[in-house]
């Protein structure tokens, strides 16, 4: 019985805010008259994109009441405004959400009331349930309907504010723009690096050679030992410009994950990155295959997070953990260091974020100051 007057009364104050919000909604039907009115005279036109912006915000306070009350989140596809006032109008009027929210505000206009239902319940329900499930053990009839009625309205307005297909298309044409130039941004970026590499590494260490093999070869007829000499730092110049050639191929596409696949890569790349580090091949054991650019970006985030573990973490213990899903490949990189990684910082977190969305993938960093420091990441693809 106390469960149920507990639950009601949770359900009684969800009503209660529904109730205020739908008040304010009633006064704010003049600010509506007031823009439309306004636009259609022309000098008030500046109202309109206004009145669409603050009902977004009503429509976005009410999905966080309606998302607190269900546990699930409902989500937004607005086009922003801006620009000049003739683009700010279009958008304001052309953008599918505006119609949803309407649509909305017109029906919670006669159900966003249900307090009033509610609330002659509560005598009624403390004194039957009082007797029913009190005195006689039975279930409680009355004050349940009272969480009815809260989950009716949260229900309801779930599926009012829900974006329409057309606005989640718009939207998600948004988010590819957005991937879109972080990719091409993170391309350039890469190039650039590739560019330096082998201009400050390979190419400095090549001209060197040619210049020790020229020295040698002027050397060799008057001391041959000298010219012995340079023909043996010549021959090591070689050789530190052939390990940075290497490093910069690597760093394009690891040869390793081609001919080892991402399991045996990373276990590769885990042994040498001087940190303990344990390795779950969840799914993958049987030599499944993923993509070669979802291998590719699952392999690059592992190495820059356990780059990030030796570097900043503190800690000497790594585990990474690779899942084959029904939708495509996950990675798990936990350290139990001190935590408080950020994007801004130059970790290298915000490369891995632009080499994953260029995938259509998420990456998600929890990491709290004194750790521990978890990065998980899902990228789709079709096995």
């Amino acid at each position: 019985m106390w469960k149920t007057v507990q639950r009601s009364g949770m359900a009684t104050v969800h009503l209660i805010v529904a109730a205020a919000m739908c008040f304010g909604i009633y006064i704010f039907i003049t600010v509506l008259l007031i823009a439309g009115i306004g636009t259609v005279a022309v000098v008030g036109c500046w109202l309109l994109p206004e009145a669409v912006l603050l009902i977004r915000r009503i429509a976005g306070a009410k999905r966080s009441l309606t998302a607190l009350w269900t546990g699930k989140d409902i989500p937004e596809a607005y086009t922003p405004i801006t620009g000049t006032l003739r683009e700010r109008l279009r958008i304001s009027v052309k953008d599918p959400s505006t119609l949803t929210d309407v649509r909305w505000m017109v029906c919670y206009y006669l159900y966003g009331a249900l307090l009033a239902l509610a609330l002659p319940l509560w005598p009624v329900g403390l004194v039957v349930d009082g007797v029913w499930a009190g005195a006689l053990r039975r279930s409680p009839v009355v004050l349940p309907l009272i969480v009815r009625l809260a989950d009716t309205e949260a229900r309801w307005s779930a599926l009012l504010l829900m974006p329409s297909p057309k606005a989640r298309l718009a939207r998600r044409v948004e988010e590819l723009k957005e991937t879109r130039a972080d990719a091409i941004a993170a391309h350039e970026a890469e190039l650039r690096r590739i560019e330096r590499d082998l201009h400050d590494g390979a190419q400095a260490n090549l001209v060197a050679l040619s210049m020790r093999i020229g020295l040698a070869k002027r050397a060799y007829d008057r001391d041959p030992d000298a010219a012995r000499t340079l023909l043996d730092d010549a021959q090591d110049q070689a050789e530190q410009a052939l390990t940075e050639l290497r490093q910069v191929v690597r760093g394009i596409h690891p040869p390793i994950l081609t001919d080892r696949g991402l399991v045996g890569a990373v276990r590769a790349l885990a042994s040498s990155s001087g940190l303990a580090v344990r390795v779950e091949d969840g799914g993958l054991a049987d030599g499944t295959r993923a993509p070669a650019a979802v291998e590719a970006a699952a392999y690059f985030v592992v190495a820059e997070s356990l780059t990030n573990v030796a570097k900043y973490s503190g800690a000497n213990r790594a585990e990474v953990h690779l899942t084959r899903t029904r939708r495509g490949l996950t990675v798990r990189v936990r350290d139990e260091g001190r935590g408080g990684a950020d994007e801004s910082q130059g970790s290298g977190l915000l490369g891995m974020r632009r080499r994953v969305a260029a995938l259509d993938g998420t990456l998600e960093v929890n990491s709290p100051v004194g750790g521990p420091t978890v990065i998980d990441v899902e990228l789709p693809c079709v096995w």
